[in-house]
C-alpha cells in the first residue's frame, strides 16, 4: 500500500490539518521550500518547524506492513502537533494519552473515545474522573492504591496490568526503575482488582524509549503470557488485550528487528488467544522522529582562531531539550541564504570545527561541539532533520524564548512503503 491521491485527500482534509495551507512537494523539493519560505519572511528569521504529512503516511505503510495485526495507539506525549495527531487519526490510528490535557486534545479532533487509552499507571484522581465523564474506557495499573481509584471514580473502566519487562533492552529512556508490576506483585494486583471487581482486560508493558536490543521485546511477551495464564488460574474473566507499549525507531533497522521479533514472540506465547487476541501498542518516536524538521536562523557568531562559535534562536532550553531529555543526537546542514546565495548548501565548501549554542545565557545551552560546518555568517540558517520526537512538546519559555510559539508549515511528499517508492 501507498500514498494515492485518496491517500493525500484523506490527510490533507483531516481535523488539524484541514483549513491550513499544505504544500505538495516532490521527494528533493524540501531544501527549496525551506529557502522559499525563508525568502519570505527574511524580517522576522524566527525558528520554524517543517511537517511532512507524506512522511507520516510512510510511516503508517511501514507498520501496516510489518505488524499488520498490532494497532498502533500513537503517544501523544511525543508529539501533539494536532497536525500529527489528525493525520494519524485519518489513517487508523488511536491514541495512548496520559493525561487529562491530551485526552481533551484527541477528542477535539472529534477522535472517539473508544480509541484512547489511558496509559499513565499513577492518575490524578481528577483526571480519572475527567476519563470517566469523556468515556475513556480503558486504562493502566500497577498498584494496589491505582485500583483503589479507579474503583472509587471509574469503575466502569477496564483495567491493563502494567508489568515490568525482563529486560529493558538498553533502551536510550528506560522507564522499568518507575512503572511496572514485579513477578511477585502480579497475584495480589490481580487480587486487588478482582476483590474491587473491576475487569482486567490484558496486559501491558514498555521496554523502553529508543530500543537497541529488540530481543527484549520477546522477553516481555512471555512475561506477559504468564501474566494472562495467572489470571486464568485465578479464575478470572479471560483476557484479551496485549499492549506491547512502543520504543520503536523508524531510523536505521531497529524497526524492523523488532517487528520480526514481535511477531515471532506473539505467534509462540499466543498461537491459542490470537483468533481473540488484540494486540495494541504505543509508538511515539516512530511516527514523529523524522516527520518534522527545524530551521534555525544564526544570530550570532565568533571566531577564536580555528573554531568557529555560532548562536542560533532555538537551542537546548527549546527544541534541543531532547538532548538533555531524550538523549538525542542531532545533526544540522547549512542553508547559507545571506552570505552565499548563489550555493546556500555550500556544497564543496571547506568545513571548520564549530560550536552551536542556544539562544539563553546559560553555558548548558550548547547543541553542538566539534561539529563540522562551513563558513557561516550571521542571519544564515541551520536546518535540523528528524525533530519531531521529544522537542517541540518538553521545550519551555526560558529567558523569554517562547518554544510554544514555534511556527509549524506543513507539506506533503510522496510516501513510500519502506522497501518501495510509490
Amino acid at each position: 500500500m501507498g500514498i494515492d491521491s485518496t491517500d493525500a485527500q484523506t490527510v490533507v482534509c483531516a481535523p488539524g490539518v484541514k483549513g491550513n495551507k499544505v504544500t505538495r512537494l516532490s521527494r528533493e523539493g524540501l531544501t527549496d521550500f525551506i529557502l522559499s519560505n525563508i525568502s519570505k519572511t527574511q524580517e522576522l528569521k524566527d525558528p520554524f518547524y517543517v511537517l511532512d504529512l507524506g512522511t507520516v503516511v510512510s510511516h503508517m505503510n511501514k507498520w501496516t506492513q510489518s505488524l499488520h495485526n498490532v494497532h498502533p495507539f500513537y503517544a501523544v506525549k511525543c508529539n501533539p502537533h494536532p497536525a500529527l495527531l489528525g493525520a494519524l487519526a485519518a489513517l487508523g490510528a488511536s491514541f495512548d494519552c496520559a493525561s487529562m490535557a491530551e485526552i481533551e486534545a484527541v477528542l477535539a479532533l472529534k477522535v472517539p473515545a473508544g480509541r484512547i487509552v489511558f496509559a499513565n499507571p499513577c492518575k490524578p484522581e481528577a483526571h480519572i474522573k475527567y476519563a470517566a465523564s469523556a468515556g475513556v474506557n480503558l486504562t493502566t495499573f500497577d498498584s494496589v492504591e491505582e485500583v483503589e481509584k479507579i474503583k472509587r471514580w471509574h469503575p466502569e473502566c477496564a483495567l491493563l496490568l502494567r508489568i515490568k519487562p525482563p529486560d529493558d533492552g538498553e533502551a536510550r529512556c528506560p522507564l522499568g526503575p518507575k512503572y511496572g508490576a514485579l513477578p511477585e506483585e502480579v497475584v495480589p494486583l490481580l487480587q486487588a482488582a478482582q476483590a474491587a471487581r473491576l475487569t482486567v482486560a490484558g496486559v501491558s508493558f514498555h521496554v523502553g524509549s529508543g530500543v537497541v536490543n529488540t530481543s527484549a521485546y520477546r522477553g516481555a511477551i512471555a512475561a506477559a503470557r504468564a501474566v494472562f495464564h495467572t489470571a486464568t488460574r485465578l479464575g478470572m474473566p479471560r483476557m484479551h488485550i496485549l499492549n506491547i507499549g512502543g520504543g520503536f525507531s523508524v531510523v536505521g533497522s531497529q524497526f524492523d528487528e523488532a517487528a520480526v521479533t514481535i511477531n515471532a514472540a506473539i505467534n509462540t506465547y499466543f498461537d491459542k488467544e490470537l483468533p481473540g487476541l488484540e494486540v495494541i501498542s504505543e509508538p511515539g518516536r516512530f511516527f514523529a522522529e523524522t516527520s518534522f524538521t527545524l530551521v534555525t536562523n544564526i544570530i550570532g557568531k565568533r571566531v577564536r582562531g580555528n573554531l568557529r562559535e555560532y548562536w542560533i534562536n532555538d537551542g537546548i532550553y527549546g527544541s534541543m531539550n531532547c538532548i538533555l531529555y531524550d538523549h538525542a543526537t542531532v545533526t544540522a546542514t547549512p542553508l547559507a541564504c545571506t552570505s552565499n546565495a548563489a550555493n546556500p548548501t555550500c556544497r564543496g565548501a571547506k568545513t571548520y570545527r564549530s560550536t552551536v549554542f542556544g539562544p539563553t545565557c546559560d553555558a548548558l545551552d550548547t547543541v553542538l561541539t566539534e561539529y563540522q560546518l562551513p563558513e557561516m555568517q550571521v542571519n544564515d540558517w541551520l536546518v535540523f532533520p528528524d525533530m519531531g520526537a521529544y522537542t517541540a512538546a518538553a521545550g519551555s519559555n526560558f529567558n523569554g524564548f517562547k518554544t510554544s510559539t514555534i511556527p509549524t508549515h506543513m507539506v506533503i511528499t510522496p510516501a513510500t512503503t519502506g522497501k518501495q517508492n510509490v
